[in-house]
């Protein structure tokens, strides 16, 4: 499974201990930015992760900027995405087992490393449930649809 991930300079920091618990786990990560802790535009790096989420070549990403609200709205933006800005457990399981968010987004100046761990691993082993969330994630696909088509 490949995770891309992304930041601004409001979520580097956590984003490298989140980069680190991938790498204990044995999970192929990219980390495409920002390095620096220098202020950068966070639509920039949600760009360059939801359009490798979007276009297939990572199965799933995960976003970090101050508060993780920026990047959840950047990243929503891209045909098949769905970015799910999360808090707490609970969010995170529901995230993957009824919105199957492929897109995990945080906020590096709202939780700590050792909460960040926490949320990523519940959406890391929560299995999708389908069945009356598929219709529902299917209607979303056809809106995106008709948006594309200009039929909406």
């Amino acid at each position: 499974m490949m995770i891309v991930l992304g930041s601004d300079h409001g979520g580097l920091d956590l984003k490298v201990a989140v980069q680190e618990y991938l790498g204990e786990r044995g999970l192929e990560t990219e980390d495409l930015g920002t390095g620096q802790s220098v202020s950068v535009d966070y639509p920039d790096f949600a760009e360059k992760v939801a359009l490798a989420v979007s276009r297939g070549e990572a199965e799933s990403g995960i976003l970090i900027c101050g508060t993780g609200i920026g990047m959840s709205i950047t990243a929503n933006k891209f045909p098949g995405v769905r970015a799910a800005l999360v808090t707490d457990e609970y969010m995170a399981q529901m995230a993957r087992e009824h919105n199957n968010a492929n897109i995990l987004v945080m906020g590096g100046r709202v939780l700590s490393a050792d909460k960040a761990r926490r949320l990523v691993q519940v959406w890391l082993d929560t299995a999708y449930e389908g069945g009356r969330h598929q219709q529902r994630l299917d209607k979303i696909a056809r809106i995106e649809q008709e948006l594309r088509n200009g039929s909406l």
